[in-house]
């Protein structure tokens, strides 16, 4: 199959990059990033979670966060949600768009969010149901695609039949999340394969963290299958709390960087989501770890 002529970047991190982040990250720092990456002409930029102050710390200003952007149209600014709590909260703070996470692994799902995997599916259809209630937009992750921190290697077909839960409960779109980064091209596509028998591969996407550097090869390889919208995170922020040693998500720097390099539009401007790494990693005291990023600056700076 021809490589997808265009790719759609959902921008994750101003949710995933800075959740797991010790050092808190004040409501208007997070406001201005996420307006940077949506000037940047990112089409989807995650902009919070509605979970509990308890277990995520940093999304604690969760409504704050989603009153306060000045949304551009065209623009979506999905939220996570766990629950039906969670979701009440959303709605009432103006969410147009929510996101349910669930996992291919039954003991991460235990881990993440104190369910099964058959609890947590039919969590999320009410959640779906009362979202479609309101014309809110549902979007589906399921996490573990291809491997787990505690039970190692996932099988595809667990994988697939999640996606088709989520699907078959409304989502329009299911990320295949690399959780701990451990995927090869070839282990992706026999994931994709087993996932594509269920959903449509329009409808899917890949969510893929980088801890073994295959995140890129891995996106090829999506990409190869028809897969053509991709999650990542601005200067490569992000790793996932219930995921011990989880590197972050790949960078949003080095994905686009790759897909111009490919003749694939975008419609995203480089140099801006550069500028929106730099803001939020000064705000942070670090460096990216987006190579594209460190490559950037070195240029500038010669």
């Amino acid at each position: 199959m021809p490589l997808p002529t265009r790719v759609r970047i959902a921008e994750m991190g101003p949710r995933d990059g800075l959740q797991n982040e010790p050092k808190s990250v004040p409501t208007a720092v997070k406001v201005e990033l996420i307006e940077r990456l949506a000037e940047a002409g990112l089409p989807a930029v995650e902009a919070t979670a509605f979970v509990s102050p308890k277990w995520v710390p940093q999304m604690a200003d969760h409504a704050e966060v989603l009153r306060a952007i000045k949304r551009k149209p065209g623009v979506s600014y999905p939220v996570l949600v766990p629950n039906m709590k969670g979701f009440e909260a959303a709605a009432a703070a103006g969410a147009e768009e929510i996101a349910v996470f669930g996992a291919a692994s039954e003991t991460f799902s235990r881990k993440n969010i104190n369910a099964s995997i058959a609890a947590s599916m039919a969590r999320f259809a009410e959640v779906a149901a009362a979202a479609r209630a309101k014309g809110i937009r549902v979007r589906g992750y399921v996490s573990c695609v291809v491997g787990c921190p505690y039970e190692g290697a996932i099988a595809p077909a667990a994988v697939a039949a999640v996606a088709k839960d989520l699907h078959a409960m409304g989502c329009y779109e299911i990320s295949l999340g690399d959780t701990i980064g451990v995927g090869t091209p070839g282990k992706v596509k026999r994931m994709i394969d087993a996932v594509a028998r269920e959903v449509p591969v329009p409808a899917l996407a890949v969510h893929l963290h980088d801890t073994w550097g295959q995140a890129l090869a891995n996106l090829y390889a999506a990409m190869e299958l028809g897969v053509a919208t991709a999650d990542s995170s601005v200067a490569g922020l992000g790793g996932c709390p219930y995921a011990k040693g989880a590197s972050g998500n790949v960078a949003t720097e080095d994905v686009i960087y790759m897909l111009d390099g490919l003749g694939i539009e975008t419609g995203v401007d480089l140099a801006k989501v550069f500028e929106a790494g730099r803001f939020i990693c000064d705000a942070l005291g670090r460096e990216p770890t987006s190579k594209v990023a460190k490559a950037l600056a070195a240029k500038r700076a010669a």
